[in-house]
Parts: structure tokens; sequence; C-alpha cells
């Protein structure tokens, strides 16, 4: 046999026998399945050692990723470099000729949730997250799956998930790829098959916790948060061991039980700032998307979420700032161990996280070069801070600001509105609402315009305190009450809260802390941003398009329908030496479930799920989209007095909102309960309310917190605004 004939033979058994011993599901290349009886080895040989990981398929370590710039032609991890500026110094696509962009290749996924994923392209190979926590590997350059893994994550997960069964995507690092999974697992897997490696749980498998955000890896560590905080959980950040999943270190954002030992000075400190009985309620902070490392100065920077509950007056009696709820935290990459915060909204109540992305760069401010960490968090300030002291340097708002006037120049603390806080009955009406000015939407920093884009949403919300807050074992556990804040249904007053909501893409100078330009939208919830040495922007929209903008002034070059409404953010790569721009699309998130009308105000979308790569001269074509099915009202009669409606209402607003949206209007994901045929049959109903009879696809059991009287309610609130719904009909009925 001579040398390259055994090359290639070593070659095909390596990856035949690692996908035998694996639980994904794979492709193998065409012609190879004869070579199972010629390899002649056994398990224990096939997993090779780690300098054979880092040499091929994904070796990624931290030097190529510290020296991502010399090889512009991947996207090695989440925001491209360490400092996750979303930057690409691709120029073969550019403001001169992108408009002969066309699509190159799609392949559909095998969901049809929201898609939220950051691609990850090593060497001609694309390794994306799905929905539901699955794994694809494709050919960069044609879209060719070359292996698939499903977690097999249960259905009845999605009831512990606020904003849709989403994932932003993964990691790589020396031959594996690692993903965080919706059921709270950190998973490794070869990166040549897609076969598990290890796999360790890394949150209570018994409490509401969930993983949607994308791991980072530097210095054979792997770093995960998780979410919950809206059901009441405790956060914390882990880091295990890339090789073997034991886990190195683990940081808690806030403090447990004070009757127990703290697990570190940080949070015997964070615990002087609490009041009442937090710990028991969970207390939240957790760190469910920006995690970024600094390999200069060792620093591991993580972003912190909101409080559990939401109400800081039911959370922490007689207020204290809550640490580290709504923080940047610095953290010894080696230890975790604490080094530095800043708190964006101290007393946090308005579900103002700080788990925005975070991106580091060296700006020129007042004729000095400073290294900094910026942020455009959901309070609606763009921070600028020192990233190896935390030194407040400035902050503006981006968007429209009401709860507080501004943030003191000397102390780095805002100005607080004191109306801004809710208590009583009488609501508090708060600029940005909890969808925030900006959420988890990647913004880019372009380094030649000295420009950061924004995905920005405008929208103000009604805070109702709920002063009758009891704590559920399903669903939310805000301490808001969203029944009394669901949209009216006068026609006048819903037209003009319509009207105040907004969305843009916003180009802003962090040096100048000012606008640059905008660019305008139907609505909110539009998608991530990737910025290129081309002079490009590039964003897709809630109403389904891929536009490409001039970088420096926003004059729009270029755009083509998606078919489905984007939020991931794009990337750009080279393969066979074309380079590409992709992005993952499917519509979905937060905003096609809970904010109902809100969530359509781009326009009626249905979601399927693809990535989409485009190219100079590409001439792909997307199949014909099936028409979305007409909205349908055929209610059974409305037997139930204006009592029992009213009550079903409240039930409504505090267990099923999450998923089914304000006012029984469906953000266009899931089923719209005024339509279906469900509400026609009280047995029907039942099943699926009481029973669980569709628990697999996400609809548990609510028999925990209703019983038949409280389903019959909920039945005919739904009725009721079916017969609503119809007489509007063909006015403005959504």
């Amino acid at each position: 046999m001579n040398d390259s004939i055994r090359q290639f033979m070593s070659i095909a058994c390596d990856r035949v026998f690692r996908t035998a011993r694996g639980t994904a599901s794979a492709v193998l290349l065409p012609g190879l399945a004869f070579i199972v009886v010629a390899c002649g080895r056994g398990e224990d040989d096939a997993g090779g050692n780690e300098a054979e990981q880092a040499a091929g398929v994904a070796a990624v370590d931290g030097a190529r990723i510290g020296a991502a710039d010399s090889e512009p032609g991947n996207w090695l991890t989440h925001g491209r470099t360490y400092d996750e500026q979303r930057f690409s110094p691709l120029t073969d696509i550019n403001a001169d000729n992108a408009a002969k962009l066309g699509l190159a290749w799609y392949y559909d996924l095998d969901t049809k949730r929201g898609q939220e994923a950051t691609p990850i392209v090593v060497d001609g190979q694309m390794f994306v997250s799905t929905a539901w926590s699955k794994v694809k590997a494709l050919d960069a350059a044609t879209g060719e799956l070359l292996w698939a893994y499903d977690p097999q994550v249960p259905g009845e997960k999605a009831v512990d998930v606020c904003c849709d069964v989403v994932n932003r995507g993964v990691a790589v690092w020396k031959g594996r790829v690692y993903v965080g999974t919706l059921d709270g697992r950190l998973v490794a897997l070869d990166a040549a098959d897609g076969s598990t490696v290890w796999s360790v749980q890394t949150t209570d498998p018994a409490l509401p916790y969930s993983i949607t955000g994308a791991p980072r890896v530097f210095d054979d560590k792997v770093v995960i948060g998780n979410g919950g905080a809206e059901f009441g959980v405790r956060g914390y950040v882990s880091a295990y061991d890339a090789n073997t999943g034991d886990l190195a270190w683990r940081f808690h954002t806030v403090p447990g039980d004070p009757s127990l030992p703290f697990e570190s000075q940080a949070m015997q400190d964070a615990a002087e700032t609490w009041n009442g009985e937090w710990w028991k309620m969970g207390g939240g902070g957790t760190v469910w998307d920006a995690i970024v490392f600094d390999p200069a100065l060792g620093l591991v920077y993580i972003g912190v979420g909101n409080g559990s509950p939401w109400n800081q007056a039911i959370r922490s009696p007689g207020g204290g700032d809550n640490l580290f709820l709504s923080s940047i935290v610095a953290l010894k990459a080696d230890s975790g161990e604490y080094v530095w915060h800043y708190q964006t909204t101290p007393g946090e109540t308005w579900d103002y996280t700080a788990t925005q992305p975070l991106i580091l760069a060296d700006l020129e401010i007042e004729g000095q070069v400073r290294n900094v960490i910026l942020q455009a968090p959901k309070n609606g300030f763009f921070y600028v801070l020192d990233r190896e002291t935390g030194e407040f340097i400035s902050a503006q708002p981006f968007a429209t600001v009401t709860w507080a006037s501004g943030i003191d120049p000397e102390t780095g603390r805002p100005i607080e509105n004191p109306e801004a806080r809710y208590s009583g009955p009488a609501p508090s009406f708060v600029a940005p609402g909890p969808g925030g000015a900006h959420s988890w939407q990647p913004m880019a920093y372009n380094p030649h315009t000295g420009l950061i884009y924004i995905p920005v949403q405008d929208a103000a919300f009604p805070y109702f305190a709920d002063n009758n807050y009891e704590r559920t074992t399903l669903g939310f556990n805000t301490g808001v009450d969203f029944n009394s804040a669901s949209m009216p249904q006068i026609p006048e007053v819903k037209a003009q809260i319509m009207s105040s909501v907004k969305g843009f893409l916003l180009a802003w100078d962090p040096v100048a802390q000012a606008p640059a330009w905008r660019v305008d939208y139907p609505g909110p919830s539009n998608g991530g941003v990737l910025t290129t040495a081309g002079n490009l922007v590039v964003q897709g929209t809630a109403g389904g398009e891929v536009v490409v903008y001039r970088a420096d002034n926003g004059e729009k070059l270029w755009s083509t329908a998606a078919r489905t409404g984007v939020l991931a953010g794009p990337v750009s790569y080279e393969a066979g030496g074309e380079q590409y721009i992709a992005v993952a699309v499917g519509w979905g998130g937060v905003f096609s479930l809970a904010p109902g009308e809100i969530g359509l105000m781009s326009g009626r979308v249905g979601n399927i799920s693809r990535i989409l790569a485009f190219k100079l001269g590409g001439a792909a074509e997307l199949p014909p989209a099936a028409p979305l099915p007409a909205l349908t009202f055929d209610p059974p009669e409305l037997e139930a007095d204006d009592e029992t409606v009213a009550r079903g209402k409240f039930l409504y607003h505090r267990h099923c909102v999450v998923c089914h949206g304000d006012a029984a209007v469906s953000g266009g994901l899931l089923p719209d309960l005024r339509a279906s045929p469900v509400i026609n049959d009280s047995h029907l109903f039942s099943s699926i309310v009481l029973d669980g009879a569709r628990g697999p696809l996400g609809m548990v059991s609510f028999a925990a917190e209703l019983d038949g009287e409280d389903a019959e309610a909920v039945r005919a609130y739904l009725i009721a605004r079916a017969h609503e719904s119809l007489a509007q009909a063909g006015a403005d009925a959504p």
C-alpha cells in the first residue's frame, strides 16, 4: 500500500469508527462504506490524542483565534475574534459590487422555531446550531450536509424557556464542537463526525434553567452560562475542562442563602446589597448570552441578567443595588475570581438585562487610546468602560429612555426617575419596556468607519405591579401584572400604542456618543449585524429581507427576500477562493410569542428555517414559499358570563401569554388560539391544558396551577376574543 493510499485509508477509517461510536447521525463521504471491513482498528484506538485533534478538522486554538486577522477567510469564534467586533476584513464583496450579490446555496433546517445562531466557519466547513440545540456541519462552499447531531431535548422543556427554543451558536476548539443544550447540558462533539466525546449537566434538572447562549472557549476551558431568571433561578457562569468536561470553576452572580457559607468574598459583599429573603425566589442574574475573553488581560467579561422576580419590591423589599444583577462583571479567566464590576441598572426592576453583546475595542478618547469594553444593553444607554479597571468613561441614550434622565459622569450611576418604579394599583409607563432598546441580536463595530451598528427597538411598557403575587411552578414569576398591561382592544388607543413602537438600524459613534445614521423598519426585533472592510453593513429583518448598506452613510446597496423573518447575525468567510455572506434565517424569538400583535408589525411571516449563503454572481433560487394559512375565526357561541371571561383573561395572562401572545394574538410562530378549533371542544381543550396531551410538543399539563373550572374560564376568554376579532375582521384585526 503506497503512502497516499495509506493516508486516505487512515482518514477514512478514523471517520468511520468515530461515527460508529457516536450517538449523532452522520453523512459519510461517498464510496467509503466498503472501508469498514478493511480498517481493522479497535475502538480503543479511535479517539486520537490532543495533538491529532488540533491538527485535523476544526483545528482551532487560542493562538489561531488571536491571529484571526491573518486568515480573514475563516470565522473562528462567535464574534470572529476574541474582541467580538463582528468585523470581517474581507473586501471582495464591497460597496462597489454588492448589487451583484445572489444566492449561492441554501440548506433547509429540520426545525420550525426561531433561528438565532452565528455559524462558525473553519477551513471550508461550517458548524451551526439550530433551534432545539441541534448542530449541523456543512460544506461552506456548497451547503452539503457533512453530519448532524440531535441532543434529543424533551419537548416538555419548552415551558422553561422565556423566548423560544433557540440556540445562538457553537464553539470549536482542537477538533471538537461545543454546544449548550436547552435542558442545561454542555456537550463536546467530534468535529469530524458529530459523535459525542463528553456531555455534562451544568444545571439542576429539577429547576427551570435553560441554555440558549453560545459557549466560548479559551485556554482549554469552555465557558457557559444559563437562562431562567423569569422563572425563578439563581444565575451563574461555569468553566469546564475542554478535554474532559470536568468543572474548572464557577462564579455565581447573585448571593444565595446567607445562613449558608458564601461561595466567595464577592458573594458575601453582594449580599449586603439585598434585602428580604431573595434566595427563596432565586434572585435571577442569569448569564444567558454575553461572554467575552481578553487574552492580553487574562480576563473574561460576562453580562448579567435581570432580577427574579423582576419586581424589586417583591424580590428585595427596601431596595438595594442587588449585585450583580444587570452588571458587566470581569473575572480572572484562569480561576473565575471576581476582579471588577459595573452595574448598568442598580436595583433592576424592569427586566433591564446587561446580557447584551459586549465588544472590546481600542478607542482614542480625548487624545488618549483607551482599551474599552462597549455595550448597548436593554436599558437604552450606550456604555463605554475601561476594560482593565471597569472605570466608567461615558454613556448616552441611543433610544427613547424615560426611566432615567442620564448617567452621572462622576459616579457612573443613573439619574433615576422615581416615578419609573412601579407599586400600588397605578402603572408606571416606562421606556424602554422589557423587550429592551437592544436585545441579544449582535451589534458590530467597524474600525474603518469608527461606528457601531446596533439593531434598536423603541417601545415603552405599562408596568403594573402584581400586588397579589404568588409564585407559580409553571411559567413566569416576574411580579408584573401582564393582564392589566395587555393591549387595550379600543381601536384608537391600540393604534396610538402601535404607532409608538419602532425598530431601526442605528450607526453610532462610540467616541462622540452620538448617532451617525439610521434606517427605520416597520417594527422591532430585526436581525443581528455584520460589518466588513468592504464598507458594508449586513442585516436581516423581521419582515423577511437580507439587506446590505454602505457602512459609512447607510445607503441601501442590495436586498433579497429571505421568505421568513431573520434574527441571527450574519458572517462572512471564504471558500474555494470566493467570499460568502451567510446567515441563519427563521422567524421566532420573543417577539413571535409574548408581545402578540406587536410581533406582527413587520408583517405576518411564517417560519421557514434555513441557512442562506450569498456570493457575487450567485444564481441559486429559493423554492416558492407556500402561502400562509388564512386566519379564520369560527368560534362557538359564548355561553360564559362576563365574570368568567374576566377571570379567564386574568388566568390566560398569568399562565399562557408567554407562548401564545398578549391578548391571545399569536406573533406568528405558534398557532393563534382565537382561530384554533381546539376552543370549540371543552374536552379536547381540557385534555391539552390539564392532561398534557401535547406535552411532547412543548404544551405541558398545567394541572399543577389550573383546575377544570380555570381551564373553562381560559377557554371562555379565548372564545370571547375570537368573537371580538371576528367583529373587527376586515377592519384592523390582526
